[in-house]
């Protein structure tokens, strides 16, 4: 046996690391990084990516942010999406180098720990869980929007499509729907990967169909009469026409790519989980940019980003573009596939979702920072059994009360998602270029990929961060609401970080082993290995 570096090498056995069978693993290994009992070897490259892809869930995003992206930068939109797309391709290099080291299925939590302490790690794995609690809450709502507009699309009635505004209709169908997918998570990789395969692909078939019959629309018939042709300059970044604009763009198009991360925190469930997780993580942003831009395009070529008309920016339609163009650009028969595609990429996200919050809170459990009880992992199907349930039952709770006390308390909510995705995202990049910090001078790799892009990534979330948390003040900031004064966005993200911090200090009462860097070292030791 020998004593070497920290980090290990290329065939290396570290103790402490999910065993391939699921077995429970040492306690202890890396400065306590401990197996969890997960069902290792669950998914491969094209699974893990696909579950990456799903988590975003592209065409909800570009359905409800196409419009809203091109009423802040007009032609500017696709130069948006890859300006958005800069950091966090920047911060999936972070999570790459950080995840050959640790496969730990804590990712942000446990990284972060290591790197800076278990304050900083404790907040940035509750930054992690609120906002993705957030997103399991509106996604089962649009998912349900979405299935009472497809039925009445296929039934021909008007009043099918109107039970969604019913408010008792509209939570009992939320409520299934939140049931249905923690049912499935629950069960484990194996079932959740079957199921994406289908919700994807269909997701990226109807996206190329559209795209195909955009083109061909644009500059014929009247409804298409605000078409423009294409211009490389909407590829310009620094044509947009004001800051504010470029800013308040960026934050819509940093949303969109948000979950992609999905894929390290399966890492412990994944085939070759050093690399193959951080692979999978940038085939996901190629797919994902790729769909953005051509959909992007052909929109705006076909209908223009005014706002008369079919335009994107059309204050009538832009918060939900595809219901607006799905008749005019597919026709009334495949018109109904862009519905389904939309409660698709809601109901497939709105499953793979409990993935990375229910992974985090059985890392933070099984790291003494949560209650022991939901460390638990289903002995037939090895996943986080408790955590995944007490997810699902947080969210529908969450989206229930939110709807029946004020649906603008509920809008305001999601509008301070962003503050919390650019938050655990600058945190984990940082922690990447800390704790290489040793290795940075070794070679231009190390400096390039460990220090100098998630540094650079890093920084433009956090000014991202900080915009966001200026505009939240002004009361007009989402959906105009305050509180003394002070917009409602400001006091519930703010207020949502504040609490992670009451959280913290009971668990420290609890778990004060944990908050002494007892169970996961601040230090980075030497690791024994064998030859």
């Amino acid at each position: 046996m020998t004593q070497l570096d920290a980090r290990p090498q290329a065939g290396d056995t570290v103790r402490g690391s999910a065993p391939a069978d699921g077995g429970e693993g040492d306690v202890g290994g890396v400065g306590g990084v401990r197996g969890k009992g997960l069902g290792g070897n669950s998914v491969g490259l094209m699974g893990s990516a696909v579950i990456g892809v799903s988590t975003v869930a592209p065409v909800y995003c570009l359905t409800s942010t196409l419009g809203s992206t091109a009423g802040e930068v007009g032609v500017q939109m696709p130069a948006v999406f890859l300006a958005g797309f800069l950091p966090m391709l920047l911060v999936a290099f972070a999570y790459r180098e950080l995840n050959k080291v640790m496969p730990d299925c804590g990712t942000s939590f446990t990284w972060t720990v290591k790197a800076f302490g278990p304050r900083v790690g404790w907040m940035c794995g509750w930054g992690l869980v609120i906002a993705t609690i957030i997103v399991l809450s509106n996604l089962a709502g649009v998912a349900t929007s979405y299935f009472w507009l497809l039925a009445g699309e296929i039934t021909g009635s008007a009043s099918v499509a109107a039970l969604d505004d019913s408010k008792p209709v509209h939570i009992l169908t939320c409520l299934a729907l939140i049931a249905v997918a923690t049912a499935i998570s629950y069960r484990g990789m194996t079932a959740t990967k079957g199921i994406q395969y289908a919700l994807v692909g269909l997701q990226l078939v109807v996206l190329a169909l559209f795209v195909t019959m955009a083109l061909n629309k644009a500059g014929g018939g009247a409804d298409f009469a605000t078409s423009l042709d294409f211009s490389w300059s909407w590829l310009n970044p620094f044509a947009v026409q004001s800051f504010a604009a470029f800013t308040a763009g960026l934050s819509l198009s940093i949303f969109m790519f948000w979950g992609w991360d999905a894929c390290l925190t399966a890492n412990e469930e994944t085939t070759g989980s050093e690399k193959t997780p951080g692979r999978a993580a940038l085939i996901a942003m190629v797919v994902l940019v790729g769909s953005y831009l051509a959909t992007g395009v052909a929109a705006q070529m076909a209908v223009g980003s005014g706002t008369s008309g079919l335009g994107l920016a059309n204050p009538d339609t832009s918060d939900n573009v595809f219901a607006a163009l799905a008749g005019p650009v597919m026709g009334p028969g495949l018109g109904v596939l862009l519905f389904l595609a939309v409660l698709a990429s809601a109901a497939a996200s709105l499953q793979t979702t409990f993935i990375p919050v229910a992974r985090t809170v059985l890392a933070m459990s099984a790291y003494e920072a949560m209650p022991a009880s939901y460390a638990k992992v289903h002995p037939r199907f090895r996943t986080p059994g408790r955590a995944t349930i007490t997810a699902g039952v947080g969210t529908g709770v969450f989206y229930t009360v939110m709807t029946l006390v004020s649906e603008h308390v509920l809008v305001d909510t999601i509008y301070a998602l962003g503050l919390m995705i650019c938050f655990y995202y600058a945190l984990t990049a940082f922690a990447c270029a800390w704790y290489f910090r040793a290795e940075l001078t070794r070679s231009a790799r190390d400096l390039v990929f460990k220090g100098l892009f998630p540094v650079l990534g890093g920084a433009l979330l956090a000014a991202v961060f900080a915009k966001t948390l200026y505009d939240m003040w002004d009361p007009a900031y989402g959906s105009g609401s305050s509180v003394l004064g002070v917009g409602s966005v400001f006091v519930i993200g703010v207020g949502l970080l504040l609490l992670g911090v009451v959280l913290m200090a009971v668990m420290e009462r609890r778990s004060p082993a944990f908050f002494r860097g007892e169970v996961l070292t601040k230090e980075t030791p030497a690791l024994v290995v064998q030859d």
